[in-house]
């Protein structure tokens, strides 16, 4: 008699809380490719959308009944003309649907106007998210049209470069129940629109006023906010130290300040910052300082909370790292990166008391021996996020200390770190739980090296390997078989990697993001067993792979339908190859097409109109300017496109 399947134990409650425990996408997504049941699970289990193609939205909404966020960000033509097809896709059953959507994400959705906009906000009533960034077109209008969202409690209006205080002001009055606002380069923002918010969003937890040209009076009016936990100012260059005195004597829950570039302050000044808010977990302070006094640190014995602290660019003196390391005791994140005066004694005087550090940017601290990393390693083993890039002092020691010690780190940066060969990689392997690597410009390592990880680290995401002359096709042989969950790598100017390496990496299935730039030997063959394999390729650059035939673009329109990225500068493709190209990658959002010394103007129209619909970024040579014709150009315009005329 056949036992019955183990599966059959487990109850619906029991594989909701199993399927609640998978953070990662690729485990999710083993999950619900293991049976019918799984896959009902998931579907039901799923509240977030992140959708592809517009078109399939209707079908995809009655898949999942309980999504309460919805992603558009990533489509293709989502503006005035194509929010009313694609609202009324949605079956008149799903009616409900719409009103449990509360997180919206319509970044980078350039063609969207007050029509459009309008149109979304009576759709969806109950949104307390929306993520507007990057439409720069977006203005006074648009936000007036939000502002009807009157449980709206997160705006991000990140790069909204027409929104002005008038705008602001609707938005303001409209949304009072606000907790989070971002006007990060919303230029035509100003000390008044700022005034008005202090006055009327009380409930106000975390602002970004990053690069507005407001001044002191800003903060003066910030300081009125008696909720806020969080503000970013960075690259305020118009406020002085007038406006952190306002900071010292108002927001009382304040938690995470972040002043960097901000270089009209003083540290002097920011003492009456840290002297009011003693419970401060987040101070950020990268490119505002030339030196770092001692006098200033000595106010760190008040902050004893605070877990993460960024000086990148200041003078710095071996007593100032004995203060912060006795005095702050809780860190689990330090900025280093580009500081002078940075060394192998002030890291041991640090590390000595800061036991918990987690991130470690010691970027361009080009001083450092093995001795301040053995230091870091032995002290800190949490570490999870080393940066070490242009510490050209380093070798295979201090990978062994890495490796020796810290079992957790999942992320660390090698980049032009020339003492760091093959036997150091070896060592480092050791940690098993690395996603990210980034081994750029260290010419001293070769496909033995990148073999050790591919053995040992099968987690790894995102792998650099940019000029590293040594890697070749074995290299990435190792790679195919052994981190099957990379999305991102990086191989440009790898100059020994040939059709057959390509063949390799389209073994990788969840390969999303790949650099190519000037690799010769790489011929139409090696780019179309790329394209077969790697399906979810989303950004892809072929600068100077200037060996490809029309043969591999072929495969790329065929095969490659979610890229969104792609860079041929440089390429030898024909008008045929690019209009093919551009007409088929329906998701196609930005593409840089410099010397193309093949294409036509004739073919270079005909290829942007079969894409101007989808199009946001573009880059072409200067003279085609004058060739394309006015329509062509305007069109792309019209549609939100920003082309860069190189």
């Amino acid at each position: 008699m056949e036992r019955p399947s183990i599966l059959t134990l487990l109850t619906d409650d029991l594989l909701l809380k199993i399927i609640s425990l998978l953070t990662d996408d690729f485990d999710r997504k083993s999950f619900r490719s293991t049976c019918k049941v799984f896959h009902w699970v998931d579907s039901l289990h799923r509240t977030h959308l992140r959708v592809l193609r517009p078109e399939f939205l209707s079908t995809l909404v009655a898949k999942f009944p309980s999504l309460d966020s919805l992603d558009l960000s990533v489509c293709p033509r989502i503006d005035d003309g194509t929010i009313p097809l694609l609202l009324s896709s949605i079956p008149s059953g799903s009616s409900s649907w719409a009103g449990n959507i509360k997180r919206l994400n319509l970044s980078r959705c350039t063609g969207l106007r007050f029509p459009g906009v309008q149109m979304v906000v009576g759709f969806f009533v109950n949104l307390e998210t929306v993520d507007v960034s990057y439409c720069c077109g977006f203005g006074d209008r648009e936000a007036a049209a939000l502002s009807c969202l009157a449980g709206l409690r997160e705006l991000n209006f990140d790069k909204c470069l027409c929104v002005t205080d008038v705008g602001l002001a609707k938005i303001v009055v409209g949304c009072p129940n606000l907790e989070s606002l971002s006007l990060k380069w919303c230029f035509e923002v100003t000390d008044i629109g700022i005034e008005l918010l202090s006055k009327k969003c009380t409930e106000l937890k975390h602002l970004d006023i990053s690069y507005l040209k407001v001044t002191s009076e800003s903060l003066h009016a910030v300081g009125r906010m008696e909720r806020l936990e969080v503000l970013e100012m960075v690259g305020c260059g118009l406020v002085n130290d007038m406006g952190l005195h306002y900071l010292g004597k108002g927001c009382p829950s304040l938690q995470v300040l972040d002043i960097s570039r901000c270089d009209k302050l003083s540290s002097s000044a920011l003492v009456s910052v840290i002297k009011a808010h003693s419970g401060l977990l987040q101070l950020h302070a990268s490119y505002s300082f030339f030196e770092i006094p001692v006098t200033f640190l000595y106010q760190f014995k008040d902050l004893k909370k605070l877990r993460s602290l960024r000086i990148d660019g200041a003078r710095v003196s071996d007593t100032s790292f004995q203060i912060i390391g006795a005095n702050c005791k809780v860190l689990v994140e330090i900025g280093m990166g580009k500081c002078r005066g940075v060394s192998d004694t002030c890291i041991i005087q640090l590390v000595s008391g800061c036991v918990n550090l987690k991130v470690f940017n010691l970027t361009c601290c080009s001083d450092l021996t093995d001795s301040a990393i053995r230091a870091i390693a032995e002290s800190c083993r949490d570490l999870s996020c080393l940066k070490l890039e242009c510490c050209n002092l380093l070798s295979q020691k201090s990978l062994e200390y890495l490796g020796s010690h810290c079992v957790l780190l999942d992320e660390i940066d090698l980049t032009d770190c020339s003492g760091i060969n093959d036997i150091g990689l070896k060592y480092l392997s050791k940690c098993s739980e690395l996603i990210c690597l980034k081994l750029g410009l260290c010419t001293n390592i070769s496909n033995k090296g990148l073999s050790y990880f591919a053995s040992n680290c099968p987690n790894i995401r995102e792998l650099d390997l940019y000029r590293c002359l040594g890697i070749g096709d074995d290299g990435l042989a190792s790679l195919s078989v052994g981190c099957k969950k990379l999305k991102k790598l990086i191989l440009s100017y790898c100059s020994a990697v040939t059709d057959r390496g390509m063949e390799c990496l389209g073994y990788l299935e969840e390969l999303s993001d790949l650099e190519l730039r000037g690799l010769p030997n790489i011929t139409g063959t090696g780019l179309r067993a790329l394209a077969a394999g790697c399906r979810r390729l989303s950004e892809l650059d072929l600068k100077h792979c200037e060996n490809i035939d029309d043969s591999g673009f072929w495969a790329l329109a065929y095969y490659s339908r979610n890229l969104q990225q792609i860079n041929l500068s440089g390429c030898q493709i024909s008008d045929v190859s690019l209009c093919m190209l551009m007409g088929n990658l329906t998701r196609l959002q930005d593409a840089k097409l410099v010397d193309l010394i093949n294409v036509t103007a004739n073919g270079f129209e005909l290829a942007l109109r079969a894409c101007c619909v989808r199009l946001k970024k573009l880059k072409l040579l200067a003279s085609l300017r004058r060739q394309l014709s006015r329509e062509t150009v305007e069109t792309l315009k019209a549609r939100g496109c920003k082309i860069r005329w190189d």
